[in-house]
């Protein structure tokens, strides 16, 4: 449930529009945005594999940072450890802005109209459209309402409310407890399932591929291939699940089966709603935070429409939910670690959770997602999660080699051929992400390094071995 959660969310009800359509810096995979997502599948595939393996053999939180860490050593998981805050607390920031997308949909039909100010990122542009909606001012709406766009009142966005809210909120079940937590997400996840089941239901008698699919792949194998870079964030949390082995009854066993079957789950519910997605509506109508709301509407299914925009509003969280927990408990092992302070890893007496951490990583995601905008934050989760894919399959071999003879309840089949393609793959796809991805990617990682020889270095319990 907690791998479902996670996985089924931004990626499957927001990012396939931007992927299908394009975004200011990366080319669309129109639709053959099904292709996309089998290369995303294959290669997460790879990834849970190696991901099982090493969660078998070191049932402990802090997922990739903790198993570079029996790889590599300390400088090394450090560097994951900092790449995972990246992953997880900057994909809680686009899940918190699509969440918000479909938030204020759900208002909209009921004929209550969030300010522009209050409705997206700092800086962006946003015009009331004749309606009253407010919505920001794209190629699109420039296109649609080009003959009467002067005319309509604009204004400049200070944050996203409703994204900095439930931010605010899932913070809060998290300080409350791990089974509190569990239990909302299994009820959310079920209703999750339903909501894509009635959009295949409903959007299959309206699948024109005759008409929305020509051409197939308009940016050809390009495209294609920067549509699977950026929808590799729908795939962003099957390895949250690893974060919470000490929470895990029988980790060795529960944790391979729960990465695997989620994937496998989820892989195929993607595929079949990216193709009935593309062939039901014009690229035009899905490049936006709520492509299959918009889709269902543009094919005079509103009430369906609305039904999932309330669906989704109510079940996204669960993203949140499981994202977030797993930053909290990877900062909260890095600082057992010595790596940050040791107030990350006190524990309530009362809710027996980090509440510390949690307060700290709830405020660092609220400010950011009612600040930034949603393909920024999707496609820096992307390089994050590319990263740690190809450094654990490399951890995988290492450990093969060293410790071949250490006990493993899951063993990677065929090791060599899986651990390879998983690097070819991830490194294919972090190359095709947009230039200034990397910069940002590269700034926050030298950040990284300065911190760590600045705090880490000088407090890590390797300095201290008397209480190793």
């Amino acid at each position: 449930m907690l791998g479902i959660g996670a996985i089924i969310g931004t990626g499957i009800f927001v990012l396939t529009g931007e992927a299908a359509a394009g975004t200011e810096h990366a080319l669309g995979a129109g639709p053959a945005l099904t292709i996309s997502f089998v290369i995303t599948g294959l290669a997460c595939l790879f990834a849970a594999l190696c991901y099982a393996e090493f969660a078998s053999m070191i049932p402990v939180s802090g997922s990739a940072y903790t198993y570079s860490y029996s790889s590599f050593g300390e400088i090394f998981a450090w560097i994951i450890g900092w790449d995972l805050v990246l992953e997880y607390a900057v994909g809680n920031v686009a899940v918190a802005i699509g969440w918000s997308g479909y938030f204020k949909n759900l208002l909209d039909g009921f004929g209550l109209h969030l300010p522009g100010y209050l409705s997206a990122a700092t800086g962006t542009t946003m015009v009331q459209l004749p309606s009253g909606i407010w919505t920001p001012l794209t190629p699109a709406v420039e296109t649609t309402y080009a003959q009467v766009l002067g005319t309509l009142p604009t204004e400049t966005a200070l944050l996203n409310l409703p994204a900095l809210l439930i931010t605010l909120a899932i913070s809060g079940l998290l300080y409350v407890g791990i089974q509190e937590s569990a239990r909302v997400n299994a009820v959310l996840v079920i209703l999750k399932l339903v909501l894509v089941s009635l959009f295949l239901y409903y959007g299959l008698p309206h699948f024109a591929p005759a008409t929305h699919w020509e051409p197939f792949a308009p940016n050809g194998w390009k495209g294609i291939m920067s549509g699977a870079a950026l929808v590799f964030f729908a795939y962003v949390g099957f390895d949250a699940v690893s974060t919470t082995s000490e929470e895990a009854k029988r980790p060795q066993r529960d944790l391979p089966i729960a990465m695997i079957g989620a994937l496998v789950v989820c892989t195929l519910l993607y595929i079949a709603v990216a193709a009935v997605l593309t062939g039901m509506a014009p690229l035009s109508v899905l490049a936006n935070e709520k492509p299959v709301a918009e889709a269902l509407i543009s094919v005079g299914e509103t009430n369906i429409a609305l039904l999932i925009a309330i669906g989704v509003t109510l079940t996204m969280p669960t993203v949140l939910l499981v994202m977030q927990l797993g930053q909290i408990r990877i900062i909260y092992t890095m600082s057992r670690d010595g790596l940050l302070s040791d107030k990350l890893s006190r524990v309530n007496a009362r809710f027996a959770t980090p509440t510390f951490a949690t307060v700290v990583v709830g405020l660092f995601v609220a400010v950011l997602a009612a600040t930034v905008d949603i393909s920024v934050a999707a496609e820096l989760t992307n390089i994050g999660t590319l990263f740690a894919f190809v450094l654990v399959a490399i951890g995988i071999w290492i450990l093969r080699v060293r410790r071949p003879d250490a006990p493993r309840k899951f063993r990677t089949p065929a090791y060599q051929l899986v651990c390879s393609l998983c690097v070819i793959i991830c490194l294919g796809l972090m190359l095709s992400l947009p230039w200034v991805t990397w910069v940002r990617f590269l700034a926050w990682m030298g950040l990284g390094v300065v911190v760590y020889f600045l705090y880490g270095v000088r407090h890590s319990n390797l300095k201290r071995p008397e209480i190793l």
